[in-house]
């Protein structure tokens, strides 16, 4: 049966907001963000692995990061690389995912999961694929998995679902992400789950559903003539890929898609998008201050994050909240609460000091 599992992880990102230790050349999935001696991709590979066979394990990334991905995974092959000519967001990848792994393997059932995210209990996440994968195998249904929200987070989008007995809920709809005031009223109402952007299918079930709602993409993609898995295949996507419209697998085909269901999950989630998201992870001392790599000292200071390379030593005296990152010859100093400008804060490096900063 595991014959039948496969996983696509999705490292194709730049995390922008993670900037200065994620850059176009480096992105933050590469890094060891939280201290713990492995990357974020290393730990969602290791994760995935204890259930899908590491050969049926696909990573959809950027062309530029080929090198880096097989690097930091030495269970991966250059085959199982799908490397995306151009950035055009989750549909054509997963299209493109679903094509290959169905070239091999008509009755596969497949994973796509983020390769930055965090998670505390793995093997409840390994249970909650294994009940997706279980439901997949017998029905033409698309699942998500969706996290029990424990605050009324603007950040995440939401989705509802209808009330009834069994594990698997079926999906009302989907809400990008809300105001304060509708977080608030979707957390007080009970049927709303964060949305994780972690999905399971057959492959059958998700070409069909592409089939329905973005046609004109599985022309581009899908030749019929099994140039997936051969040494046509990369010219074949070099060719075809750029034409795809830039579109998320959520607007294109899950927010029409009639057999949506969600699993309510809870094994201690973390989307690491955002320095606050790690300060959150990250132990705190007895005055709320976290630090990666630095050795520190801090005076009438609380709740600061701070990251540094190895054994820097950092004085902070007098300052609350903020984010104080320092990457080679870049040095970030940021109020917590603006932590969201940080997109435009490295594209303004970009403009003044040039390329090479971000």
């Amino acid at each position: 049966m595991k014959e039948n599992y496969y996983a696509v992880i999705m490292a194709g990102g730049v995390g922008s907001r993670f900037w200065p230790v994620s850059t176009q050349e480096f992105p933050k999935q590469f890094h060891d963000m939280l201290g713990t001696g492995q990357t974020l991709i290393q730990r969602t590979f290791e994760r995935i692995n204890e259930l899908v066979p590491s050969k049926n394990i696909l990573i959809a990334t950027n062309a530029r990061y080929e090198k880096l991905v097989l690097e930091q995974l030495p269970k991966t092959t250059k085959k199982q690389l799908l490397l995306e000519p151009a950035m055009r967001n989750t549909a054509p990848c997963i299209l493109y995912s679903a094509l290959k792994i169905y070239a091999q393997n008509p009755d596969g059932i497949m994973l796509v999961a983020p390769s930055d995210h965090w998670i505390d209990n793995e093997s409840e996440f390994i249970k909650n694929i294994k009940t997706s994968f279980d439901a997949c195998a017998k029905e033409d249904i698309l699942m998500t998995l969706g996290i029990q929200p424990d605050n009324p987070n603007t950040g995440y989008g939401y989705i509802q679902f209808e009330e009834n007995s069994t594990e698997i809920k079926k999906v009302k709809n989907f809400t990008e992400k809300p105001n304060l005031p509708t977080a608030k009223q979707f957390l007080a109402s009970g049927d709303y789950l964060w949305n994780a952007g972690i999905f399971v299918w057959s492959v059958k079930s998700i070409l069909k559903a592409f089939k329905n709602y973005l046609p004109e993409m599985v022309d581009l993609l899908d030749d019929g003539n099994n140039v997936y898995n051969t040494d046509f295949e990369d010219d074949f996507i070099n060719s075809n890929y750029v034409k795809c419209q830039n579109i998320s697998i959520d607007f294109g085909i899950m927010e029409h898609s009639k057999n949506v269901h969600v699993l309510p999950v809870d094994f201690g989630w973390n989307d690491l998008g955002t320095w606050g998201s790690l300060y959150n992870k990250l132990e705190k001392d007895s005055t709320k201050n976290a630090s990666i790599g630095a050795q520190t000292i801090f005076r009438d200071a609380n709740g600061n994050m701070i990251r540094t390379q190895p054994g820097k030593r950092v004085v902070i005296q007098g300052l609350s909240n903020y984010i104080v990152v320092e990457k080679d010859d870049v040095l970030l100093i940021c109020p917590k609460e603006d932590e969201q400008d940080i997109k435009q804060i490295s594209q303004e490096v970009k403009d003044t000091f040039g390329d090479e900063f971000v």
